[in-house]
């Protein structure tokens, strides 16, 4: 692990930073260290995961408007680090502190920052970091304190990084539909994020847990991760699959990780009567026959759009006492100056999670 200033300021002036203008480019660029203001951190960027909507909003090209809009900031919205330097009005953090940080920063006085759904903030100050603020590809990086949350000393920084946003939007969902020891669990797309759903739901209790996709390099890898009692070829009849696997009777529960209108139609068609889902991915549509899929069957239907700062720490404890490390989905590791390499290989990943190491392993 490097050597870490816990108690004193930071001892540079400039580092370098990585921005991505579009078109499948990456851009690292020196930049200032940042100064702390009144309720503001500097952490120590100790890891900095790559997620699925980096890819496919900024680096391939910049299709996002509003809450997906990207400014030309310091890319990375999945971080995790150290306190370095606190500023005025600071009450809770000190130097030294380790934190994963909730994604997005919000006014703190909407309806939504008041439930701790800092992702809803309604504000024209809301800003994501690593799309309207800077982000946690570079050594350092400016936060607001209410978004820092402990990082147990049990879990890793690669651990923290994947709780910011990934692991945090599936505790979500999977708590939305009150998956337990009652249900039958039915994931459908296989990459990190449905890859998390399969490890989580099954700490929850799921008494099975069932994974569905197309890609073959996503399968080889679920399968050898071996988190799910069943993992499905989509391509050969998924849903007759589904109901072998479950003796002809669906699922209680579902998640939608894919954002695919084929993985949709599969949470939905594979869930029993009184079932209930959660989508997940983002983008795409789906087009479903509302009397038989939702109607006739009684299905509840949930849209799930990050997490909570309260659910975000309660996912950080949960994953200490049930031992999930969610690193072991973690395939390739990159310092900063190979941040094109790790963009490259995100953009074309068939297996597991990238991530950034800014200051090299832990």
């Amino acid at each position: 692990m490097p050597t870490i200033a816990e108690s004193s300021p930071v001892p540079q002036t400039s580092m370098r930073g990585v921005y991505l203008p579009g078109g499948r480019t990456v851009d690292i660029r020196d930049v200032p260290v940042p100064t702390p203001g009144p309720g503001q951190v500097v952490l120590s960027i100790m890891a900095s995961s790559i997620c699925g909507s980096d890819v496919r909003a900024i680096y391939r090209d910049h299709l996002g408007t509003g809450a997906e809009a990207y400014q030309d900031v310091v890319a990375g919205h999945e971080p995790s680090g150290v306190v370095v330097e606190v500023g005025p009005e600071c009450r809770r953090l000190r130097p030294g502190d380790r934190v994963t940080v909730y994604h997005i920063s919000g006014c703190g006085q909407c309806a939504e920052c008041q439930r701790g759904y800092l992702i809803g903030c309604t504000s024209p100050l809301r800003a994501s970091y690593g799309w309207q603020r800077d982000g946690g590809h570079a050594p350092y990086m400016l936060a607001d304190e209410p978004t820092c949350l402990p990082l147990p000393d049990e879990l890793s920084f690669v651990d923290g990084a994947l709780a910011a946003c990934g692991f945090g939007t599936v505790f979500e969902a999977l708590s939305r539909i009150g998956v337990s020891g009652r249900d039958r669990l039915l994931v459908t797309g296989l990459g990190p994020v449905g890859l998390a759903a399969g490890m989580l739901g099954r700490a929850l209790g799921a008494s099975q847990v069932i994974g569905a996709e197309v890609s073959a390099g996503r399968l080889s890898w679920a399968r050898k991760l071996d988190l799910f009692d069943e993992v499905i070829d989509v391509g050969d009849g998924g849903l007759e699959q589904v109901l072998d696997a479950t003796g002809g009777e669906g699922t209680e529960a579902s998640i939608d990780c894919s954002g695919s209108g084929p993985g949709r139609l599969l949470a939905l068609g594979a869930l029993k009567t009184w079932g209930r889902a959660s989508f997940v991915g983002e983008g795409g549509d789906v087009t479903i026959d509302v009397s038989e899929m939702l109607l006739h069957k009684q299905v509840t239907l949930y849209g799930s759009w990050v997490t909570s700062l309260r659910h975000m720490e309660e996912l950080t404890d949960f994953l200490v006492r049930t031992g999930l490390r969610p690193e072991r989905l973690v395939t390739d590791r990159f310092g900063l100056e190979d941040a094109a390499a790790a963009y490259a290989a995100a953009d074309g990943q068939q297996t597991g999670k990238v991530c950034i190491l800014p200051h090299g392993d832990e």
